[in-house]
Order: structure tokens, then C-alpha cells, then sequence
């Protein structure tokens, strides 16, 4: 194994330092897909550029959308009819492989999907059944899941779809996002046992609302009405989940950190992260618009994680250095991530001497001595910087292929080193 990547080692001595978190792959990915669908062009501002951006904007490209990059990194989106025949490679994208479906659905010709292996396992068949339950034809070879083939007509009629969004709240905004597009306009009930991720549905509904669509809402039901969306000048939010481990960073070494403009009022759900370090054990504080978290002792937490899944892995590494147990739980929808991340957090910490009990939908974890190994990360990007994060504490950790964190940050480790020189 050569793909190994030495994790920095500071043990306890204080971190300093301001950093720029690159903008936000959840609003980034919601807002190209709602400039491709406007009447006029958009220009998006401080956008992501990572490979799960790279994605989306590549498949928009390929269905016919005009986007260019300008030389600080603004996008410009021209809408234009979407045709095919088209390939379009999610990758192993979440939001590319369940968002672009619908818009795929409003071309006309065949537009095939195919992506990594893993996206193959991933979840796809809500989406899927609720666009044949609108009247689309998918090859799918009945496994509900990539690779298939849209066969779309131009256009997507809209009505009432059921949706099963227990494993994914993407399955849900993958058809608000289209609905104002759509000939009659979308009514989404929600018929799953659970729903994870609430936030991330709310962002996708404030976005809709910023661009003057009527989303009516109530109990596990959305109605969206047909609209006409303009084009928009928007700057995105830097990406508060991506955040996470540098924030982390102050809790394990000690010291403070800054993140620049870090909004006060946002839809993002890692700006639970505020209320989270806390009670962890970090003083956080505004100072402008800047958030700036100093470290303390790392206290134990039990805490329901089902509406911020994705910022579990984070807080099971600083968990391992706490002094008292841990139960995160309802998460058992991170299961169908990039990987099955309760599996992959406690058969890496246990490799390392932790004490993680793996439980259906939770993870107890026992702070215990540590020692430095490899850390496997299964090429999901939240396994890598937690994996990161250890070797903060831990000598020795070498954390394989973190080339897998640019699906949602460019340049981990040179912003890692950055952290830990104290370059501002």
C-alpha cells in the first residue's frame, strides 16, 4: 500500500490560525441546478470547486447548459434547451447522481447515467419510481439503481409522487428542485418510517423561495407550482460541514481558530456545529463575521444526530479524546453513504486501540489510549480528515488516499498544513 498520506502530529501544542472555507457543495450543486432551469443567465460567486462540483457542472454541460469559469472562479450559467443523446458520470456524488435525473427527465433523447462502482450500491430507486410515477421511461433493468438510461420526451408533466426518503433527504429535494419546470408543478408526500437531513430539504425550500417559486408545506408533504425562475448574481456560503475538522483541530490541540465569514442566519446544517463544540467542551464566539472557537477539555457527548448525519465523523474523532463516553446515534442512513460509515468510523478506531461499539443505528464510543496505524478511509472524504484529525493527537497515523477528500475540498492537505503553520 504506497497511497499513504502521514497525518501532521502536534500533540498538544496550541493551534493559531484564520482560514477561508471554500464555498458550500450542498448550495453550490442546488444553486447550479437552479440557474441551469432560470430564463436568464446567473452568476455564482465563490462557488465549490471539488470533484462532486466538477460533476454536476460536467453533467449540466453535457444536457446542453452554458457554463463557463472566470479567473477568480465565478461561474457563469446560460440556460439552454436540454437534449441528448448524453453520458453523464455521477461519479460517486450524492447530489449529481439524484439530482440531475429529473433535470435529465425535461431533455429530449436518451441520456445514460453511469458512475463509480460504489454508486452503484447507493440508493437511487425513490427517485426513479417517482419519475416513472410521472410518466418517465427508465432502463434500469429492474434494480432501481445506476447505470440506466432515461429515455426523456422534453418535457416532465409534474403531479403527486409518494417518496420514501428514509435512507436520503436528496431523494426529496432532488424533485423540488425541478418542480417549478415542470408542465402541472410537483406534490412530494413523504411516506418513509424516518426523514434524515431535515435541513438539507429546508435549504433546498429557501433556495426555491430566494428565486421566487411558492413552496407550500405541511406535515411530510411539499407542493411546488409551476414558475418561471430569472437568472440570479449569488455568492455562495462557505461550506460549514467542510469546517468541521479545523474547528476540530482547536478542540484536539488546544488554541483557537477562525473561520472568516461564517454566516449568522443559514440553512446549512453544520452550523449546528456552534452548539455541538460546546457542549463539547469549546468556547465559540462571533467576532464580526468571523467564528472563532477556542479549545478546552473535550467533554463526552449523547446526542441524536439523524437531522446532521454528515458531521459524524468529526465528532467520533474528537469523541476518541474525550473524558467520558459518547453515544452518537440515529444515523443509521450512513449506512448508504460514500461508505457504510458506522462501520468504516469503529473498524478504524478499534484498529487503532479504541474501544467503539458499532450498534444498528449508533456508535458508542469509550475513550481509550491510542496508537498511530494505518487509517483506511474506503475513498469517503469524512473518513480521511478524521482520520486527520487523530493524527493531530497521535503520532504515527498515516491515512490512506487522501486524495479523496477533493470531492468536497480542493486542497485538504495544503489547508491542513496551512492550519498547523498558522498561515492566515
Amino acid at each position: 500500500m504506497t497511497n499513504l498520506w502521514r497525518a501532521p502530529h502536534r500533540g498538544t501544542l496550541p493551534v493559531s490560525a484564520t482560514l477561508t472555507i471554500p464555498g458550500s457543495k450542498s448550495v453550490t450543486n442546488r444553486a447550479l441546478i437552479l440557474a441551469a432551469l432560470s430564463d436568464t443567465p446567473s452568476t455564482l460567486r465563490r462557488p465549490l470547486h471539488s470533484r462532486d462540483s466538477a460533476l454536476m457542472i460536467a453533467g449540466l454541460k453535457t444536457l446542453g447548459i452554458g457554463i463557463t469559469e472566470a479567473s477568480n472562479g465565478d461561474l457563469t450559467v446560460n440556460p439552454a434547451p436540454l437534449f441528448g443523446p448524453a453520458l453523464i458520470d455521477v461519479g460517486n456524488a450524492g447530489t449529481v447522481m439524484r439530482f440531475l435525473p429529473p433535470v435529465a427527465a425535461m431533455a429530449k433523447g436518451l441520456i445514460y447515467f453511469d458512475g463509480d462502482t460504489r454508486s452503484h450500491e447507493r440508493p437511487l430507486g425513490p427517485v426513479i419510481k417517482a419519475l416513472e410515477s410521472l410518466g418517465v421511461t427508465i432502463e434500469h433493468n429492474d434494480r432501481y439503481s445506476l447505470p440506466m438510461t432515461i429515455n426523456a420526451n422534453g418535457q416532465l408533466r409534474g403531479g403527486t409522487v409518494e417518496v420514501d426518503a428514509t435512507l436520503s433527504s436528496q431523494f426529496i429535494s432532488a424533485l423540488l428542485l425541478v418542480a417549478p419546470a415542470t408542465k402541472e408543478g410537483i406534490t412530494i408526500k413523504s411516506v418513509g418510517n424516518s426523514l434524515p437531513s431535515l435541513p438539507h430539504i429546508e435549504m433546498t425550500i429557501a433556495m426555491l423561495r430566494e428565486k421566487g417559486v411558492e413552496v407550500i408545506t405541511s406535515d411530510n408533504q411539499w407542493t411546488v407550482k409551476p414558475a418561471i425562475m430569472h437568472g440570479a448574481d449569488l455568492v455562495i456560503e462557505p461550506d460549514l460541514s467542510n469546517a468541521a475538522p479545523f474547528m476540530g483541530a482547536a478542540m484536539i490541540c488546544g488554541g483557537t481558530v477562525v473561520i472568516r465569514d461564517w454566516p449568522h442566519k443559514t440553512t446549512q446544517p453544520g452550523d449546528q456545529l456552534r452548539n455541538i463544540f460546546v457542549q463539547m467542551g469549546a468556547d465559540i464566539q462571533f467576532r464580526g463575521n468571523d467564528l472563532v472557537i477556542t479549545g478546552g477539555p473535550i467533554h463526552g457527548i449523547d446526542i441524536d444526530l439523524h437531522d446532521v448525519g454528515e458531521l459524524t465523523p468529526t465528532i467520533a474523532a474528537l469523541c476518541l479524546f474525550a473524558d467520558s463516553p459518547s453515544h452518537l446515534k440515529g444515523i443509521a442512513h450512513l449506512r448508504t453513504h460514500e461508505t457504510d460509515r458506522l462501520a468504516a468510523l469503529a473498524t478504524e478506531f478499534n484498529a487503532l486501540g479504541g474501544d467503539v461499539v458499532e450498534e444498528p443505528d449508533a456508535l458508542r464510543i469509550n475513550p481509550k489510549p491510542l496508537q498511530g496505524g494505518i487509517f483506511h478511509t474506503y475513498d469517503d472524504h469524512r473518513l480521511a480528515t478524521a482520520g486527520a484529525m487523530i493524527g493531530l493527537r497521535i503520532d504515527g497515523i498515516e491515512v490512506e488516499n487522501i486524495e479523496t477528500t477533493r470531492k468536497t475540498l480542493p486542497d485538504f492537505p495544503g489547508v491542513w498544513n496551512d492550519l498547523l503553520s498558522g498561515n492566515q
